[in-house]
């Protein structure tokens, strides 16, 4: 993990992380591969609300982890492929593809890292230094809601 980023489990409103304070600027949805198949497909209308909640939001993606060449194995790929371009221009909601949990993991991490060092440095977080997230005796918590299962 990022120095200075602690992770705590919670439920968000919207999407599967976020940063504990900002919970209302930042946010990522994440997907594995059967379930972005399944929410593009059989799920679509709930996915879709999903979308829609997190066009209000600065900074906001869908993660995707897992390799695109599996969804290149499904039988309607085109289709599908075609459907997450529609919905990133839709939505506004860039999708990001990383291939495995770990990697997807540290991107969180980075993008938190930056979130809370650029809202620090506008004033809408206590000041902290460029070199590290801890901000006077206090660290920046990714908030993570648990998958279901």
């Amino acid at each position: 993990t990022t120095p200075g980023l602690v992770t705590e489990r919670g439920t968000l409103q919207s999407g599967d992380y976020s940063i504990k304070g900002l919970e209302h600027e930042f946010v990522i949805e994440r997907k594995s591969i059967s379930d972005l198949l399944g929410s593009i497909t059989k799920n679509r209308e709930r996915f879709e609300r999903e979308l829609h909640r997190l066009r209000g939001f600065p900074f906001a993606r869908v993660l995707i982890v897992g390799d695109p060449v599996e969804v290149h194995r499904a039988a309607n790929s085109k289709a599908i492929f075609s459907s997450i371009t529609s919905l990133e221009i839709r939505w506004q909601a860039p999708f990001i593809w990383e291939p495995s949990p770990d990697i997807a993991a540290r991107l969180v991490e980075r993008w938190a890292w930056f979130m809370f060092r650029e809202r620090a440095a506008i004033g809408k977080m206590e000041p902290c230094p460029i070199e590290s997230t801890v901000c006077q005796g206090r660290t920046a918590a990714i908030t993570v809601t648990p998958p279901t299962t």
